[in-house]
């Protein structure tokens, strides 16, 4: 118990009986008020006033420590009511002097923009990619939803088909392997909900381009920026020769990374190069294997190379 306090006309505040001229200190772990003089506790059970920054979650990968937030700004035009539960007759007698349990209702199209909103986050945490990805995603899931003839698909392979789309706009493209690796969908689900999304909100989309994914397999692969450098290069000249037309640039991607490293002394396997690309290893060596004859007029003027050129491997 806290001992005697007295209380000060002049100034109506608690003090010390002891010392009534002594600073109080707040002890806000054991909910006490302490002299600083005598270590008389003169107050107990005070108010912690400060915020609250306990968690009560699992999600340790938050940064936000706050235990409430605003709500989705997606969510808020929609119908997120609350409403009593209604009780039969015969529950009366049994549910008499209780308070009447309160739930959660929403309707079946809240519920799946909810749903999928959870999806793209989750899939977007996984891959990496930022907010603004994450938010560009949800709208356009949200568009989809508001569309009656893909209102019928997964709301998984819309959600996955929408960050693909957000991630293409927003100028650094993911691979659908890569999305079909975090997503519960298969690929060619993904690749129907995809071309059905573009067809009905007639989306705008680039084309992608090797170079568009050169810097994010060169840097999972820990190449140097000379070989990056090289095999964009490569990649836009093979191009640009016509060399490699009608294959996908992820593959001629895959290919000029591997040309650019086996020449370099940073040297990079073909089967390391598919994992990391998404793509087969026999995808690669078909489009290397249409490089390699023109490897001379492919690699850039100033390549300081570790091995020449008719050592390249013929795969």
């Amino acid at each position: 118990m806290a001992s005697s306090t007295s209380w000060s006309n002049s100034m109506d505040k608690l003090q010390c009986a002891h010392h009534p001229e002594a600073n109080l200190i707040d002890d806000y772990h054991t909910g006490d008020m302490i002299c600083s003089e005598c270590g008389l506790v003169v107050g107990d059970r005070i108010i912690d006033p400060s915020c609250e920054w306990r968690r009560f979650t699992d999600e340790v990968s938050k940064t936000d420590p706050c235990r409430v937030g605003s709500a989705d700004p997606f969510m808020q035009d929609m119908d997120l009511s609350t409403i009593m539960q209604s009780l039969s007759a015969s529950h009366t007698n049994y549910v008499q002097g209780h308070t009447q349990t309160s739930f959660f209702q929403m309707d079946t199209n809240t519920r799946k923009l909810s749903v999928g909103f959870s999806a793209i986050a989750a899939m977007a945490d996984r891959i990496n990619a930022p907010k603004s990805i994450v938010n560009h995603a949800k709208n356009i899931f949200k568009r989809v939803q508001e569309s009656s003839s893909i209102k019928q698909r997964s709301v998984d392979a819309k959600a996955t088909a929408c960050l693909y789309i957000a991630c293409r706009q927003e100028g650094v493209p993911r691979t659908f392997k890569e999305l079909c690796a975090v997503s519960s969908v298969s690929k060619k689900e993904i690749g129907r909900c995809f071309k059905l999304i573009v067809n009905e909100l007639a989306t705008s989309l680039d084309h992608i381009t090797s170079e568009d994914f050169m810097s994010r397999f060169c840097s999972n692969l820990r190449l140097p920026m000379a070989v990056q450098k090289a095999a964009t290069h490569i990649a836009q000249t093979a191009f640009q020769m016509d060399i490699v037309a009608g294959l996908s640039p992820i593959s001629v991607a895959a290919a000029a990374i591997y040309m650019a490293s086996q020449a370099s002394s940073t040297v990079a396997c073909n089967k390391e190069i598919a994992e990391i690309a998404g793509v087969g290893e026999m995808t690669i060596r078909k489009a290397y294997r249409l490089m390699l004859p023109f490897a001379k007029e492919l690699f850039p003027k100033d390549f300081c190379f570790h091995k020449h050129i008719s050592l390249l491997p013929s795969l």
